[in-house]
């Protein structure tokens, strides 16, 4: 069977695996494979496969010890994991409990299945949820789980709280950029994903969110990977909490696609003399970075110079069109 392969250096190959695997991407279903000095690592999600990393399709073998939910059903089954918490999405009643029988019975770490049973909505971006399995004498809700990532752990509660497992290697990648001593704030921070890795790499880090269970777990999160010290979580309009830390910051996430640019304004006034804005947009395919850009430089200049470092596809989101960000300098003239 062709799966997705990430294909390195032999010398390279655990160095790759450990972040592939980090990022919870490595396919435990398929072995991995040497073949000509090169290294063969099935992967689950091709598109979340972070930049400079080679993928191809190649015919994996199956781990014969392992059955994997593809084995159990007499459909391609989809689902992402959180912790031991699966996520499916599924319209169809008897299709959904397939699958989910599936996963609680394959060797997948999982106890819990959860079917989406809404969009994201309101202004706090939760849904509801379908539970399909659980524990029977669990401690924890069922949508609660503690997911990992690139070293970091984050215990989120998903009906309460927005949280997405496919923005890990885009989290690591703007983490990479965060050098100690930094101001950092995120403007929509939910349970902590850029907060957390940005302070364990020394920076100040500061987390605003109107969702009050946010805000709690990304306190608790803060402890959790001993960062608290580095760690203010405000719950909040970030346009009210904006005049506190006025040319504060030297890096600020703007991580509300739908939405962003109705905060730039409060963007520019949390900056300092010199800011790197990360500012995520939704857009069709046709011009992805044109309208967060205009916009940009409408709300910044002449006050400040702008100068766009990166433009990047972070994953497509519906029919022509994507999700995209872009890293941005601001500078005072």
């Amino acid at each position: 069977m062709s799966v997705p392969c990430v294909c390195v250096a032999r010398e390279a190959g655990e160095a790759a695996r450990q972040e592939l695997a980090a990022a919870e991407l490595v396919d435990d279903a398929h072995r991995i494979e040497h073949a000509d000095g090169r290294l063969y690592i099935p992967v689950v999600d091709p598109d979340a496969v972070p930049e400079g990393y080679e993928v191809v399709d190649r015919d994996a073998p199956v781990r014969e010890t392992q059955t994997m939910p593809a084995d159990l059903v007499d459909f391609e089954p989809s689902y992402e994991r959180i912790g031991e918490v699966a996520i499916i999405d599924e319209d169809d009643p008897d299709r959904a409990r397939a699958l989910a029988d599936a996963i609680v019975d394959s060797a997948l770490p999982v106890h819990t299945v959860l079917n989406r049973a809404s969009k994201v909505k309101g202004d706090l971006r939760v849904r509801d949820w379908e539970v399909l399995a659980s524990p029977d004498e669990a401690e924890a809700a069922p949508t609660e789980a503690v997911h990992r990532e690139y070293g970091c752990e984050y215990a989120v509660d998903l009906a309460e709280v927005y949280f997405s497992p496919r923005l890990a290697t885009e989290r690591h990648r703007v983490a990479e950029q965060v050098s100690a001593g930094e101001h950092a704030f995120d403007m929509f921070a939910g349970v902590g994903p850029f907060v957390i890795p940005f302070a364990e790499r020394g920076a100040e880090a500061v987390g605003v969110d109107l969702n009050a269970r946010a805000i709690e777990y990304l306190r608790a999160n803060a402890e959790r990977n001993d960062v608290a010290d580095r760690v203010t979580a405000i719950e909040g309009d970030v346009r009210d909490v904006a005049g506190e830390y006025e040319n504060w910051a030297d890096r600020i996430v703007m991580n509300l696609p739908h939405s962003a640019g109705e905060f730039l304004d409060t963007a520019v006034a949390l900056a300092g003399d010199e800011a790197v804005l990360h500012y995520y947009d939704i857009q069709h395919e046709d011009d992805p970075f044109g309208p967060g850009e205009r916009a940009i430089r409408a709300a910044a200049e002449p006050e400040y110079e702008v100068t766009v470092e990166t433009r990047h596809t972070v994953r497509s989101y519906a029919p022509h069109e994507l999700n995209v960000v872009l890293d941005v300098r601001l500078t005072r003239r």
